[in-house]
């Protein structure tokens, strides 16, 4: 059977990373890419936090295909026949480094190939693995068809779904109730005309997140990201509460009612689609990190349930990039020492667990339980424009004091039992 010293299931960020660090110390690598090209099946919506990996491979961060930085921050709660949207815009969100930009996953991906490429690491598109293969309890390579390769170290970043990992007892199967499906069209827009839209300096970025009626008040919500010359726009929805719902309502069809919406229709406006993807996404938290090492493999990257959505924050990408660079990290010193059971590939998940990726998880281990209330995506969005409704609205007759109108929607929708045991509950974000 061949052998090289290490295989890397999956070309997405996770598996690039890994490989791209690898590489560069002289290990030998390959990496295995079901798609057609590396990116090819990595939809994801369109947003990485460059801060926290700025450490990890800095030569990259300067040349890398970013779209825009984001230099305004809003977030859109939506009710019936109203919105209110809250903006931030910050010049300390791209003064000096940036702090996040906005991706093409395509295009980010194929250059991240290409530099593990460059570093003497071999990508292969096209080639779907489907079995991990074991031996002596230990994992020591795959199988792509009649093909069988091994490895003194298989790093599993095949992504969300699992194929690989869940049979070969490395994680447990995904559960509907700890994922979500997103669904995403790229609208090609040209540039003055974002810019014009989302108030921009040229060159300049804006993300979007919205709650609300974008769901239909399921668990879930929308976002939009600006890109060059197109926007990301799509709806993320919880796959047990789409479930749960009981409605008739498929779930791509809430992405075209919310291009339909009053409030969003002007925004794409005589854009042309270019692109429309689907992706599961891990929402399970840290409780639902599995064992990230073994004999002969790590986990790495949505595989690992490395994900994160703390509602006003969704982060995946940064995290997948920081376990592919700790994986590679992890391995050159079981290389070093000859030793490839887990015992040599344990520090992988002790520098994780020393890093910002199960750091920040373990903060935001209360998100998914608190994830879970309805009002939060049915009553909240709703009474937050009527509360504003209600403030701005000059009636008939004398207008009562602008405090007693605000406290008066604040004692008519939030004063409840059920929104105090949610402030209750809030309490360990």
């Amino acid at each position: 059977m061949e052998k090289v010293e290490c295989i890397v299931v999956g070309g997405g960020l996770a598996g690039l990373s890994a490989a791209y660090g690898l590489a560069g110390a002289g290990a030998e690598v390959m990496v295995l890419e079901r798609g057609d090209y590396a990116g090819a099946k990595n939809v994801t919506g369109g947003r990485l936090y460059v801060s926290p990996i700025r450490g990890f491979y800095p030569e990259l961060w300067e040349e890398a295909p970013f779209e825009r930085p984001v230099a305004r921050e809003l977030i859109t709660m939506m009710g019936d026949g109203a919105h209110t949207t809250f903006e931030l815009a910050s010049d300390h969100l791209v003064a000096g480094p940036p702090q996040s930009y906005t991706v093409v996953r395509a295009r980010l991906d194929q250059w991240l190939a290409e530099k593990v490429g460059e570093k003497g690491g071999m990508v292969v598109p096209g080639m779907k693995v489907d079995e991990l293969l074991r031996k002596d309890g230990r994992i020591v390579g795959i199988r792509a068809g009649e093909d069988e390769i091994g490895a003194d170290v298989v790093v599993v970043a095949e992504g969300v779904l699992r194929l690989l990992a869940e049979p070969a007892g490395l994680a447990a199967r995904p559960d509907e109730k700890d994922h979500a499906l997103g669904y995403k069209e790229v609208i090609e827009l040209p540039a003055g005309v974002i810019e014009d839209r989302w108030n921009l300096n040229p060159g300049e970025g804006a993300a979007q997140l919205f709650l609300g009626t974008v769901t239909d008040g399921m668990m879930g919500g929308g976002f939009l990201y600006t890109n060059k010359e197109s926007i990301s726009l799509g709806v993320v929805v919880g796959m047990h509460a789409m479930k749960a719902d009981g409605r008739e309502i498929e779930s791509h069809q809430l992405l075209e009612r919310f291009k339909e919406l009053p409030q969003i229709k002007p925004l794409v406006a005589g854009g042309t689609v270019a692109e429309y993807s689907a992706h599961a996404i891990p929402e399970g938290g840290i409780a639902k990190v599995p064992r990230l090492y073994g004999d002969g493999y790590v986990l790495a990257g949505d595989a690992a349930g490395l994900s994160l959505n703390a509602l006003v924050t969704v982060r995946g990408m940064d995290f997948a990039i920081a376990s592919g660079y700790h994986a590679a990290q992890a391995m050159l010193r079981a290389k070093a020492a000859g030793d490839f059971s887990a015992a040599g590939l344990a520090s992988y998940e002790a520098a994780l667990r020393d890093s910002f990726v199960l750091k920040d998880l373990e903060t935001a281990r209360a998100y998914p339980q608190f994830m879970e209330v309805p009002r939060l995506f049915r009553q909240y969005p709703t009474a937050v424009s009527r509360l504003f409704e209600d403030v701005f609205t000059v009636g008939p007759g004398p207008t009562p004091p602008l405090v007693k109108k605000a406290w008066r929607g604040v004692k008519r929708d939030f004063l409840r039992p059920s929104t105090l045991q949610d402030a209750w509950l809030a309490r360990k974000l």
